[in-house]
């Protein structure tokens, strides 16, 4: 396969695997935001989280005086931009799929162009709350459509393994930054941990991964800090776990290492960690810090998209 092909096929899966993050992320702070004022004694800071989890403040205050719903939610969906907006999403994964046309099933093109034609329909458009919502609920089927497309309708060859490590390494990022921001800067120096807003944020954070049924599933408690972060980092039977999609990065990037004849640094890299959340233990994580962990691993995962890049994709 050429190495512009294996770019685009990783960076089509990347995209659309981000635009789904996206929208739960701002699904997440669309809930949190209707918890009444009153609430904990809280002061709301849903969508400053939500702009340090999925965007680039920095580039957010060139073009915004202010943090609020309104302009988070412009920002992190619809501005031209934002290159990690949903709308900038399906438009360079759109792009990348017309470029590969004939290394794509007719089910995954249909998907995405299919998105980028109806994403017309919502642009310039002043959505009430309800139909922002119904944007972020089809943003989340088009993901799932697509990622189903390519699992049922793929070849099981180089193109399919570069697809799935495309979006085994955005989703393992994805997972790690809600991980990191709910911890860090969502709950409020003057709540409680474990309080009455503390049980219902990491609810939500279940919610927004499809992780709350699995969660009671697993360890049939009450909602609580430590064992959340077990089941997004060290389950592997969680699909949006690190540790599941470090599986699906070492399996896929080993049949392509086969494939080719000859391993690298990305097999390292990816072995290496998987490894390491193999053995962790999440009291220990908690007891040296889970934000330095997090901080650690998203460092080490951007290492790994960067090995790939170089070992293939150049």
């Amino acid at each position: 396969m050429l190495s512009r092909t294996a770019d685009n096929l990783y960076w089509l899966s990347r995209y659309a695997e981000r635009a789904d993050f996206l929208a739960r992320i701002l699904d997440a702070a669309h809930r949190l935001a209707a918890l009444p004022s009153s609430y904990g004694g809280r002061e709301s800071n849903e969508w400053a989280s939500a702009l340090s989890s999925a965007g680039d403040p920095e580039l957010f205050r060139t073009l915004y005086d202010t943090i609020n719903e309104h302009t988070v939610c412009n920002f992190l969906a619809f501005s031209p931009h934002n290159p990690s907006s949903i709308r900038s999403c399906i438009a360079t994964a759109r792009e990348n799929a017309r470029s590969i046309r004939t290394a794509l099933t007719t089910e995954m093109w249909d998907t995405i162009n299919g998105a980028w034609l109806e994403l017309r329909s919502y642009e310039g458009r002043d959505l009430s709350r309800e139909e922002f919502t119904q944007f972020l609920d089809w943003v989340k089927r088009v993901s799932l459509t697509f990622d189903g497309s390519a699992y049922r309708t793929m070849l099981r060859n180089d193109a399919y393994w570069f697809t799935r490590a495309g979006t085994a390494i955005e989703r393992a990022d994805n997972t790690a930054r809600i991980l990191d921001v709910k911890y860090q800067i969502l709950l409020p120096a003057s709540e409680r941990v474990g309080g009455s807003l503390d049980y219902f944020q990491w609810t939500t954070i279940l919610r927004e991964v499809s992780a709350f049924n699995a969660y009671h599933w697993v360890y049939r408690e009450s909602i609580k800090p430590l064992l959340v972060a077990d089941l997004l980092i060290l389950n592997p039977e969680m699909p949006r776990s690190l540790a599941s999609c470090y599986r699906m990065l070492v399996e896929h990037l080993d049949l392509i290492a086969d494939s080719y004849g000859r391993r690298g640094e990305s097999q390292r890299l990816a072995s290496k960690m998987r490894a390491k959340l193999g053995s962790a233990d999440i009291e220990r994580v908690f007891a040296s810090g889970l934000h330095e962990f997090i901080q650690g691993f998203i460092g080490e995962n951007n290492a790994l998209g960067a090995a790939i890049s170089e070992q293939y994709l150049v």
